[in-house]
């Protein structure tokens, strides 16, 4: 997987498939054993963040192999991400993770979504008077510092629509490298890939199997009979299908499955090549998202009263 890299904006190259470290509930003990094996099939991107649980886990895991001289800590690529509850403080935050992983650095640190919670919401889904006002500006500010103290290497975003990517830029002294969202053959984000390659920032997929198996629901892409059919042709499976896809669009893929079968299968995708008919044919494809994000919308507390406000119509 050496060679399979993006270099980012701010410099640095990052892994194109990434291993996700989300499960609910998160069994540290699971979490360590996936680590370990992705590392042995050769994962060299780890993506966690504070709302996951995931963050003890994930550094035990990698520390204990640094440890052994197996690997070195610049050969992996670790992501993590700010909740809402701290954008107050995003320093002190990162910190925390850094704790959590024992760490001196992170390679990546995301802004989870564009919400800011009260300071003691360290829970998934927010309480309708548990939102604050969300000064983005003051945020990117405390991200900038964490980038200028060297916690991290990089800064990014994940949940951003094109709009709000726009409304960071009017006052970022230092774009994100990054937008992680959800995106798939059947949530392609045409018009957010757009808005991102303008302005030189790489989207990283989230999701990009449809979700199977996600507490928020799925999609069925690795069972859609044009994906299917794409695979038979190829002699592939359908999730590498999907994976090659994101990956053919320019984008990394984050995939998060503890099977040592899948974590095999996924890493595959980089063997497939799809051809102009089978891009052709997922561009026709039926859209649905899954992460909707309601939990981040209602009609008192939250900056985002409907659905539409907080995708600013990009659903």
């Amino acid at each position: 997987m050496r060679n399979n890299h993006v270099r980012l904006n701010c410099g640095i190259t990052m892994p194109l498939i990434g291993f996700g470290t989300y499960s609910f509930p998160n069994d540290k003990r699971t979490t360590e054993h996936a680590i370990h094996n992705a590392l042995q099939m050769g994962y060299r991107h780890f993506d966690t963040a504070k709302i996951y649980g995931s963050e003890p886990a994930v550094g035990k895991a990698l520390n204990e192999t640094i440890y052994m001289g197996e690997i070195e800590r610049e050969d992996i690529f670790v992501t993590s991400k700010l909740w809402g509850s701290d954008h107050h403080d995003p320093v002190s935050a990162l910190k925390r993770t850094l704790e959590n992983l024992g760490m001196e650095y992170l390679d990546m640190y995301l802004v989870h979504w564009p919400v800011k919670l009260k300071p003691w919401v360290n829970y998934p889904v927010p309480n309708e008077d548990d939102f604050e006002s969300l000064d983005l500006e003051t945020t990117w500010a405390g991200m900038e510092k964490c980038l200028e103290m060297g916690l991290c290497r990089c800064i990014g975003v994940s949940n951003f629509s094109s709009k709000k990517i726009e409304w960071l830029l009017d006052f970022a002294s230092t774009p994100p490298a990054v937008n992680q969202v959800e995106m798939h053959p059947m949530w392609r984000q045409g018009k957010l890939r757009e808005t991102c390659g303008d302005h030189k920032i790489h989207v990283s997929a989230y999701s990009p199997l449809g979700g199977p198996g996600n507490a928020w629901g799925s999609t069925a892409v690795v069972d859609h009979p044009t994906i299917k059919s794409i695979a038979h042709k190829h002699k592939a499976t359908p999730a590498q299908v999907a994976l090659n896809w994101g990956l053919s669009m320019g984008s990394s893929v984050i995939v998060k499955s503890f099977s040592q079968e899948r974590m095999k299968e996924n890493i595959g995708a980089f063997d497939l090549k799809l051809d102009d008919e089978d891009i052709w044919e997922i561009e026709e494809l039926e859209e649905l998202k899954i992460m909707r994000g309601e939990f981040h919308v209602n009609e008192t507390t939250s900056p985002y009263r409907t659905i539409e406000e907080l995708w600013d119509d990009e659903i």
